[in-house]
């Protein structure tokens, strides 16, 4: 069993996602060692992070040389879009490549400020380690969001969340509600509803991106807009703007079966199903919640940070009132596209830059 007890490092990243993981090689490449001047801690047991819980034919929204961290592209998947599968060997790979040399699987479970040499204490299932600068790269898949909803006690049947369901199979034969109208409801329902009778429930009217529009497109999108905003320019729309849904193969084949029509939020629900507002009732076997998911940032607690728009506020990535603690691929807040593959990539390399001049005096960092 892993023992960390008592170790003091520069630097502690939590979280061995694919933003853990661009900022390894960043705080690498700024001349710092792993394991001596900085480690990065999973509590996972496998790396793959939440790519390794998906549900089985989640896939990426773009090509594999679209879809890499820096420093070395992911290999390249022949058809289609690459699966979750090969994301996790992707990243398992990329940490052993540039020996990053993770710590699993420990769990970080309160950040603390510390009156001694180092700003902070982690408390972590290993013991607490010591640091100057922490980097929280925890995601979201840990925190997912279940809305409240009266009647929810009383609903006699299952009720799930995205990261509860992994194939359609156990659902055949049933009547199964999908709630939530973004890329995990609109795919998840898709799936169900060639075994299942299925109702899908959105707050509005689902918006459907134009079948070309890919992960490709989106990064561009979110890039333009930050460049846009840093030069002072008017808004010109993110990637909301456009729609919600992604049209992968599963959602536009479900589209030709003429599947992707919703209804609008029920009032609450019963022992046998949801209820709307005019006394509409529905019968279901299972509610699936595709709800979506909140930053998982409990460790942060005791450090108290201001927030701001229901989350942390930050100046760039460093928190408010914690000098040295960053919040790295948590959404467009910590970095234009930052949850995703390519995206993080950019935001991470000027916290390492920063860091690493601060830790070590290196130089600046190349690409």
């Amino acid at each position: 069993m892993t023992d960390l007890d008592g170790r003091d490092v520069a630097i502690v990243v939590v979280g061995a996602g694919q933003a853990g993981l661009a900022t390894g090689y960043y705080l690498q490449r700024a001349g710092l060692a792993p394991g001596r001047d900085f480690l990065v801690l999973d509590g996972d047991e496998q790396p793959g992070a939440a790519w390794q819980h998906a549900w089985d034919s989640l896939t990426l929204f773009s090509p594999s040389a679209f879809s890499s961290l820096p420093g070395w592209l992911m290999p390249r998947w022949s058809e289609g879009f690459p699966p979750a599968d090969h994301v996790v060997d992707y990243l398992t790979r990329y940490e052993e490549r540039y020996r990053l040399d993770v710590v699993r699987p420990v769990r970080v479970t309160a950040v603390h400020r510390s009156d001694g040499p180092r700003r902070y204490r982690l408390e972590t299932s290993a013991g607490d380690v010591t640091a100057d600068s922490v980097v929280s790269a925890t995601g979201t898949w840990t925190q997912p969001f279940w809305p409240a909803c009266p009647g929810a006690a009383d609903f006699a049947g299952a009720q799930i969340h995205t990261t509860g369901y992994r194939t359609p199979e156990p659902f055949a034969g049933q009547s199964v509600v999908v709630v939530g109208g973004g890329n995990s409801g609109a795919q998840l329902l898709a799936e169900i509803s060639t075994v299942a009778e299925t109702t899908w429930v959105t707050q509005h009217e689902p918006r459907f991106l134009p079948d070309d529009v890919d992960g490709r497109v989106l990064f561009g999108i979110a890039t333009d807009r930050a460049a846009a905003l840093a030069r002072g320019d008017a808004d010109p729309g993110g990637v909301a703007s456009l729609g919600d849904v992604v049209m992968v193969p599963s959602v536009l084949e479900a589209r030709a079966r003429g599947v992707l029509h919703s209804v609008g939020p029920f009032e609450h629900l019963s022992a046998d199903g949801p209820v709307w507002a005019d006394g509409t009732r529905r019968r279901a076997d299972t509610i699936v919640w595709c709800t979506g998911f909140r930053p998982s940032l409990a460790h942060l607690a005791p450090l108290g940070l201001p927030r701001h728009a229901g989350h942390p506020q930050v100046i760039g990535t460093e928190a408010v009132e914690a000098p040295g603690v960053h919040l790295v691929g948590y959404g467009d807040w910590t970095g234009p596209a930052s949850a995703t593959l390519i995206g993080v990539g950019r935001t991470v390399r000027s916290i390492a830059q920063e860091i690493g001049r601060r830790t070590a005096g290196s130089a600046a960092i190349a690409d």
